[in-house]
């Protein structure tokens, strides 16, 4: 139970900092490029790759995972944990599966987002 409230927690500070961080980045560039959240997606999949680092080289011990990669990054931005997984697939020689998963990731994200808008709104307005 202590593990959940520490990842949740980590969740919290994550979501907080991440509304923070793009907010002032959206403040700054008022374009229709959305800076904020690219800034938060790169800046959450560097961070992402130092912490699995640490751990995987016992500088840190393993149950910050939780709290850090989980809680805090995995609401800071879900992007971190799609580029950790790309580059793992990389890194065990898998580079088709890579390729493949980070097309198929992008584009159904995507898709999936753009639909939900549409279909949204389309039932939305019959109401």
């Amino acid at each position: 139970m202590k593990f959940i409230l520490f990842v949740a927690l980590g969740g919290a500070s994550g979501a907080v900092t991440r509304y923070l961080l793009s907010s002032w980045a959206h403040s700054l560039w008022e374009g229709r490029w959305p800076l904020g959240t690219l800034m938060v997606n790169v800046l959450g999949s560097f961070c992402i790759g130092i912490i699995f680092v640490l751990i995987e080289r016992q500088h840190i011990h393993a149950d910050w995972r939780g709290v850090l990669m989980v809680g805090f990054l995995g609401a800071f931005t879900t992007f971190s944990t799609f580029s950790l997984e790309a580059i793992t697939l990389l890194e065990a020689g898998e580079s088709a599966h890579a390729l493949g998963y980070m097309l198929v990731s992008v584009v159904s994200c995507v898709a999936a987002a753009g639909s939900a808008i549409y279909l949204t709104r389309m039932v939305s307005a019959s109401l």
